[in-house]
């Protein structure tokens, strides 16, 4: 079983930043690979970046790229989302999950087991 929290949401304006923290349990983490997904009022969740369990291994959605960075300390049991010139349409609950295997389909919320409670990003323009 692993636990997720999530830190870092709240409220900005638009331009500005924000950066999200997922902390995980496991002693496995460095072999997880790691999801942001985000699901907005009415809308279905939806893929934001992901990482396998090596650092290099990244992947962002269209709509983030250049934007958002996700990054990893493994020392740390700890993911982060860097999310730069923000937008309303970023306002989203966000989620930070896990795939213990480490290298199924990063986009897709199948491929992660466990998923953190969630923390609330609003973007006002």
């Amino acid at each position: 079983q692993v636990q997720l929290v999530e830190s870092g949401g709240g409220l900005v304006q638009a331009g500005g930043s924000l950066r999200l923290s997922c902390a995980a349990s496991g002693r496995t983490f460095s072999r997880y690979g790691m999801g942001w997904f985000r699901q907005a009022p009415g809308k279905e969740r939806e893929f934001v970046a992901a990482t396998r369990w090596s650092a290099g291994d990244t992947y962002y959605a269209d709509s983030v790229k250049g934007r958002f960075t996700i990054s990893r300390d493994n020392a740390k049991n700890t993911v982060y989302l860097q999310m730069n010139s923000l937008k309303p349409e970023d306002t989203a609950v966000y989620y930070c999950a896990v795939d213990p295997v480490g290298w199924r389909t990063a986009w897709a919320t199948s491929s992660y087991d466990y998923w953190g409670q969630g923390t609330q990003v609003t973007v006002s323009s």
